[in-house]
């Protein structure tokens, strides 16, 4: 979860500063399936019951409003 959340941080940084439309459209693809990866981490860790749903349900929505928000962005740009 630490991983995928911060490479999603990163990655999305580095969009920001690509050099081309080509580059932003490929990092921001990085960004969809890193943010893709947190949700996928948080639905393990409440199906898994290592975690009690109602402790991650705010956590596990916004995170799948991010995916939503960046995957929008790559298909407009």
């Amino acid at each position: 979860m630490l991983r995928s959340g911060t490479s999603l941080g990163a990655n999305y940084r580095a969009a920001g500063r690509a050099r081309s439309r080509a580059e932003f459209i490929a990092k921001i693809g990085i960004v969809v399936e890193e943010a893709d990866e947190a949700v996928f981490w948080l639905e393990c860790l409440i199906e898994s019951g290592i975690v009690k749903e109602a402790l991650l349900r705010d956590l596990l929505a916004e995170a799948n409003e991010l995916v939503a928000i960046f995957a929008a962005s790559q298909r407009t740009a």
